[in-house]
């Protein structure tokens, strides 16, 4: 990853509501900034080993580069960033994270019952494919 603008968006390949996220990104992140990788990737696994970062398993993941973002804190900080009217949702940090992070990860804990998983992690489209470091 030579570009220092890019940040990277670790996420559960194989859950459907983490893809269609992951879509919805895409095709709102004007500047390309977020690249992906799946948390069940090797790359993932050594990218946080060599940092020293433990993941939260039930959670996406924002690197900005710098630091690391999980749960809802994650989720606000892309949406700040993505096409109108997803900036909007940004107002929500306003909530500390001690009451956002609890149904962040009740959403989380009941993803694959509500919207099922995939056996495998997802295909990106030809288009999208360089964005996905794994």
């Amino acid at each position: 990853m030579n570009d220092v603008n890019k940040q990277i968006i670790f996420f559960d390949g194989v859950c459907n509501l983490c893809n269609a996220s992951v879509q919805v990104i895409l095709k709102n992140d004007r500047k390309a900034r977020y690249n992906f990788a799946s948390l069940q990737s090797e790359f993932a696994a050594e990218f946080f080993e060599t940092r020293g970062y433990q993941p939260v398993t039930e959670s996406i993941i924002l690197y900005n580069g710098k630091s690391f973002y999980n749960k809802s804190g994650a989720v606000l900080r892309v949406a700040a960033n993505l096409r109108f009217p997803y900036p909007l949702f940004a107002v929500f940090r306003i909530i500390p994270t001690f009451l956002r992070d609890p149904v962040y990860s009740f959403i989380a804990q009941n993803r694959y019952r509500w919207f099922g998983k995939k056996d495998s992690c997802m295909i990106p489209k030809p288009e999208w494919k360089a964005r996905f470091l794994d």
